[in-house]
C-alpha cells in the first residue's frame, strides 16, 4: 500500500487590496512627493507679485524716463535723449553739487541729533517711575502725527506776527516781525529743530524696544562687580543696542535725504535756496519746471547715491555679524 505523501500547509494568500483602498495609496504618495516648504512661498507669491507690479513699474518708469527728453508742456520737443541728461546734471548743473551738499549736511544733523535725544529718552522711560506710560505716550505722540499736520504746526509756531517770536519779543528777546525761517542764518536751525520733533521718537521706540530685551541679570551680575552706571551702559547696554542703532540710523537716513514735505512747507527750498536738498530739487524740476525727464535723471542719480551709500554704511558697520 503506497504511503501517503505529507504535504506541508501552503501559507495563506494574502488579501488583495481593493480599488477602493488603492486609491488613497496612490494619492497619498503623491502628496508625500509635494514639497511642503513651498507652500509659504505659494500663499504669499500673489502680494508678492501684486507688491513687485506696484514698485517694479514706477522704479523702470523713473528709469525710461532718465533717458528722454519728456516735457508735457512741450511734446514737440520730446524725444530720446540718450545720456545726455546725466553728463548735464555732472558737467552743467551748479543746483545738483549744491543740493546734494546740503542733503549730505541735513542728514549728518538730523540723524546725529535724532539718535542722541532718542537714546536719552528711550533710557528715561525705560525707568520705573509714576507716571510712566504717561510719559511714553508723550514721547511717542509726535511720531503718530502725520508729515502735513507737523509742518502746519510748525509754520503757525515759526510765524512772525502770531508765534514764538512775537511772544520772545515780548519777554524783550528779539525784534517784532521777525522770522526765523527768511534769515538764512537762522532758517536751517528752525528746520533742524521742526524735524526733531517729527523724527526724535522713531529712534525712541526702536531702542526702547531693544532696551526691554536686555536680561536683567547682567546688570545684577555687574553691580556685584562694581560696575557704576556708565561702565554698565557702555559694556553692557550699547553692544546689545548695536544693531537696532545701525537699522534705525540706515532707515533715518534715508527718510531724511528724501525729506521733502518738511522743507517744502517750511521754506520751499528757501531762502536763496539756502535749504534745498536734492529730492526737493527733483519735485521742482518735475512739478514747477514740466521738466520730467531731467527730473527722472536727477532721480536716478539719487538713487545709485542712496544704494551705494547704504550698501557702505552696512558692510563697515558689519550688520548682523556680532552676537549681543
Amino acid at each position: 500500500m503506497a504511503s501517503a505523501v505529507t504535504r506541508p500547509p501552503r501559507a495563506p494568500k494574502a488579501p488583495q487590496p481593493s480599488r477602493a483602498s488603492r486609491a488613497p495609496r496612490v494619492h497619498g504618495r503623491r502628496r508625500a512627493g509635494a514639497d511642503p516648504r513651498r507652500l509659504p512661498y505659494l500663499l504669499i507669491a500673489p502680494a508678492a507679485l501684486l507688491m513687485l507690479g506696484f514698485i517694479a513699474y514706477p522704479v523702470l518708469s523713473v528709469f525710461y524716463y532718465s533717458l528722454q527728453d519728456y516735457n508735457p508742456t512741450k511734446p514737440w520737443r520730446g524725444g530720446f535723449a540718450g545720456f545726455d541728461n546725466f553728463v548735464r546734471i555732472f558737467t552743467d548743473d551748479p543746483n545738483f553739487w549744491g543740493t546734494l551738499t546740503f542733503s549730505a549736511k541735513w542728514v549728518a544733523v538730523e540723524v546725529s541729533l535724532q539718535l542722541l535725544f532718542g537714546l536719552a529718552l528711550a533710557l528715561i522711560v525705560n525707568q520705573t517711575f509714576a507716571g510712566r506710560a504717561l510719559g511714553r505716550a508723550l514721547v511717542f505722540s509726535p511720531w503718530a502725527v502725520s508729515g502735513v499736520l507737523t509742518s502746519a504746526i510748525w509754520v503757525l509756531l515759526y510765524n512772525s506776527q502770531t508765534g514764538m517770536t512775537r511772544y520772545l519779543a515780548d519777554m524783550g528777546i528779539g525784534e517784532y516781525g521777525t522770522s526765523w525761517l527768511s534769515d538764512t542764518s537762522t532758517v536751517f536751525s528752525a528746520v533742524v529743530v521742526a524735524d526733531l520733533w517729527r523724527g526724535v521718537p522713531f529712534f525712541a521706540i526702536l531702542i526702547l524696544a531693544d532696551l526691554q530685551s536686555v536680561p536683567k541679570d547682567l546688570y545684577e551680575a555687574a553691580e556685584v562687580d562694581g560696575a557704576g552706571r556708565l561702565r554698565q551702559f557702555l559694556h553692557i547696554t550699547l553692544p546689545h543696542l548695536r544693531d537696532a542703532i545701525i537699522l534705525s540710523t540706515l532707515l533715518r537716513a534715508v527718510w531724511e535725504f528724501n525729506n521733502v514735505d518738511l522743507l517744502y512747507t517750511l521754506t520751499g527750498g528757501g531762502p536763496a535756496g539756502e535749504t534745498t536738498t536734492l529730492p526737493l530739487y527733483i519735485a521742482n524740476t518735475s512739478v514747477d519746471a514740466h521738466n520730467f525727464g531731467y527730473a527722472s535723471a536727477l532721480t536716478t542719480v539719487a538713487f545709485v547715491i542712496l544704494l551705494f551709500c547704504s550698501m557702505v554704511y552696512l558692510r563697515l558697520s558689519k550688520f548682523g555679524g556680532q552676537s549681543k
